[in-house]
């Protein structure tokens, strides 16, 4: 594991430490529903030698009608444990590239006990750089995977309600801004449009270089947050449309060493529900 306490790695570290038999793996490749070819054929197409597949659907609470919630720590340690990972292996996740759903991935290993690593740049990255890639399935040999869930690291809809009267918590929405300022109607049908009455905007594809994929540096990362209105030094908690896009925000903030920057699981997909809270519109 790098000695830095930043949780991303470059493709150069991936790549030097590729056969290292502590080192796992793992695709963590999402797309909105509907869209294909599915995440899992991707993968089976193209990914990183020995990755083991992440799907954030399958490993999430099946008994909440809302998409992939947190799931049980007995599940998630079941589900991981079944892709071959323990508790003492160095885990590095990535997606296809474009940042949306390894930050999410990496939030939940690091709020069921266990810290991991994000590739800056992800398979694209990877890819351009005309690194070794491998088809098919990989089947790991199953582990065990002891988790421990920290609820400091999530937040429900009754804590968000609550902190609508007391502002204690700064709440910044990932989403894009027209769809913050409720200009254009979200992509899942039957939401509101808008967002949570004083939040505020930072699109997540701010904090990356969409050339490229990586993340941008420290104090590009800083002048956004400042740019939205957001203190550093004040209690922070992010939202998206689903709790996937907001994990970049949630990464972002860990680098620039905010304490348990909070997220938001239920997002604009509880939020919005056409019976739910009250709702604002229009620039912050």
């Amino acid at each position: 594991m790098p000695t830095t306490t930043d949780p991303l790695v470059s493709t150069d570290w991936l790549a030097a430490h590729l056969n290292d038999p502590n080192l796992k793996i793992v695709d963590a490749s999402f797309k909105m529903p509907g869209v294909l070819p599915l995440p899992k054929d991707d993968y089976l197409a193209s990914h990183i030698p020995g990755a083991v597949f992440f799907d954030v659907d399958a490993v999430s609470d099946h008994s909440n009608p809302l998409p992939h919630m947190f799931p049980s720590a007995e599940q998630f340690g079941r589900d991981v444990g079944a892709l071959g990972i323990g508790n003492d292996e160095t885990v590095v996740v990535y997606d296809s590239g474009g940042w949306v759903a390894a930050p999410r991935v990496w939030w939940m290993f690091l709020s069921f006990g266990k810290e991991v690593r994000v590739l800056d740049g992800g398979l694209k990255k990877w890819v351009a750089e005309g690194r070794k890639v491998e088809s098919g399935q990989v089947t790991p040999k199953p582990s065990t995977f002891k988790a421990t869930f920290d609820a400091r690291r999530t937040r429900s809809m009754p804590q968000l309600i609550a902190n609508l009267a007391s502002r204690a918590e700064q709440v910044i929405d990932a989403r894009a801004n027209e769809r913050y300022q409720g200009k254009v109607a979200e992509p899942r049908p039957g939401l509101r449009s808008g967002h949570i009455p004083g939040s505020l905007s930072l699109p997540y594809n701010n904090l990356f270089d969409a050339a490229t994929g990586t993340m941008r540096p420290l104090d590009e990362l800083r002048a956004a947050f400042a740019g939205a209105g957001a203190k550093l030094d004040a209690p922070i908690v992010t939202s998206c449309g689903s709790g996937v896009s907001a994990a970049v925000l949630t990464l972002a903030l860990y680098r620039l060493g905010v304490e348990n920057p909070a997220l938001y699981d239920g997002s604009w997909t509880e939020w919005g529900a056409a019976d739910g809270p009250p709702v604002a519109t229009g620039p912050a």
